[in-house]
């Protein structure tokens, strides 16, 4: 059973940095792993996506620019860096991986951290 356990999550204020990290029971080396976001009273919404090897990385149009995901697959830990942070950041954001290897589709996620961004 896949097990992926966020952490890093807080009151920052805007303009402040956070990191994000998502650790694995198991290995990801074979997997695309993602950090996906949920506001209040709105629906999941993709963030970041990184693939197996590191070399490519995608990000939702919001985020460009500010957030960087990365990963480590020695330690099965995916992270998420958060530079400009603003009040429409705020959100629990989830941590995902893929089903398979090679598969574009998330299947497993972790429980969730908190970030709430004050203006």
């Amino acid at each position: 059973q896949v097990q992926l356990v966020e952490s890093g999550g807080e009151l920052v204020q805007a303009g402040g940095s956070l990191r994000l990290s998502c650790a694995a029971s198991g290995r990801i080396s074979l997997y695309r792993m993602g950090w996906f976001r949920q506001a209040p009273g709105k629906e999941r919404e993709f963030v970041a996506a990184i693939n197996y090897s590191g070399r490519i990385t995608d990000y939702t149009d919001s985020v460009k620019g500010r957030f960087t995901i990365s990963r480590d697959n020695v330690k099965n830990t995916v992270y998420l860096q958060m530079n400009s942070l603003k009040a429409e950041d705020t959100a629990v954001y989830y941590c995902a991986r893929g089903r398979a290897p090679g598969s574009g589709e998330f299947a497993y996620w972790g429980q969730g951290t908190q970030v709430t961004v004050s203006s």
